[in-house]
């Protein structure tokens, strides 16, 4: 596969799940996620993105809104926003006026980014009061919601979104399939792949969001940014180690359980049998595991193979220090390709 040969380097930006990990408590991820987008900002990251999870207890970003301001409030610069929110567990309206509010607070900075999975179990949808069928409602809900961003036109003269109407919020469409390509390009958005852990149809995903994408006034071109695990370190061996905690958690989920991150291990192959590793193997298929040379490579491939606009890193990692290097090392190694690609500019 060949190496990064576009003309420019594309931004690096952070998802965030806000990772509890095994032996803290919520206050202190968040803590932790505030702590990393001050990093990810004076590294020159271009958004942070947090993501709306229920019932999980190794996620604390469920209350979604609310922890974008909580990141926004103690940054300056780089964009915050949702990868994503669930929009069919809420009314548009709602989320129109929450990030109507944030936008109010934080002129500039704000992304909403929202999605058509639960971020759930049924259990769990049933609790949030969420209608089993309001997923088929994605495409109409997410018109609704673009409508109350809109200057007042009488197009509604008896709903507005206050905060919200007439601010320009940038509105993503979110995917781990072909339905939100589709759907981004009908309504001409940018659109995000959730390649960290459904990389299977990335590919002809992207395909079919730029041949059917139609301008709108959000957009004139098609914008795709794809999501890849970065887990990095001095060596080779040690990101392999760190790796192994999201690995554990991936298994934990296959076997229908949800747990806190777990520390890392020296060898999975002890813990778990053949058949389960080899499961995880395609879902996290799209990471970038190693040394700065190892990621480095890694990412150049992943861009030259999509022609993403923008990659979006997950750090899976479960101790906070490592993490900020993993961050660290990632924006070096982008540093470090795009001064390749200006020698070879120059040539």
């Amino acid at each position: 596969m060949a190496l990064l040969t576009t003309s420019r380097m594309i931004p690096f930006s952070i998802l965030d799940l806000s990772p509890i990990v095994a032996g803290t408590t919520a206050t202190q991820a968040l803590r932790n996620s505030l702590d990393l987008a001050q990093h990810a900002e004076q590294w020159g990251y271009n958004r942070y993105w947090l993501a709306e999870h229920h019932n999980m207890p190794g996620i604390a970003s469920a209350a979604t809104s609310v922890v974008i301001g909580y990141v926004a409030g103690g940054t300056n610069t780089i964009r915050v926003g949702s990868g994503g929110i669930m929009l069919p567990n809420h009314a548009p309206l709602l989320i129109a006026e929450q990030f109507g509010t944030l936008e109010s607070l934080y002129p500039g900075r704000i992304d909403l980014g929202v999605g058509r999975a639960p971020g759930s179990d049924q259990a769990t949808a049933r609790a949030l009061r969420r209608d089993p069928m309001s997923a088929d409602s994605f495409p109409q809900d997410v018109v609704e919601l673009m409508r109350y961003f809109q200057p007042d036109d009488d197009a509604n003269p008896f709903v507005h979104a206050v905060p919200g109407e007439g601010l320009a919020i940038p509105v993503w469409i979110l995917g781990s399939s072909l339905y939100g390509a589709q759907l981004a390009a009908m309504l001409g958005l940018p659109y995000a792949f959730a390649s960290h852990f459904a990389p299977a149809e990335l590919m002809r995903a992207l395909h079919i969001y730029r041949t059917r994408f139609k301008p709108s006034a959000q957009l004139a071109e098609p914008y795709a940014m794809v999501a890849v695990n970065v887990v990095a370190a001095d060596t080779d061996k040690e990101a392999e180690r760190l790796f192994t905690s999201v690995q554990q958690q991936f298994l934990y989920i296959r076997r229908g359980k949800s747990i806190q991150m777990q520390p890392p291990v020296d060898d999975l192959t002890t813990r778990w049998p053949d058949y389960e590793l080899a499961g995880i193997e395609q879902v996290l298929g799209c990471s970038a595991v190693g040394s700065p040379e190892t990621v480095q490579k890694g990412l150049a491939n992943l861009i030259a193979q999509t022609q993403a606009d923008e990659l979006i890193l997950t750090a899976p990692i479960y101790d906070h220090h490592a993490r900020l290097r993993s961050i660290e090392i990632a924006a070096q190694v982008r540093s470090t390709l795009a001064a390749q690609q200006a020698v070879a500019d120059l040539h």
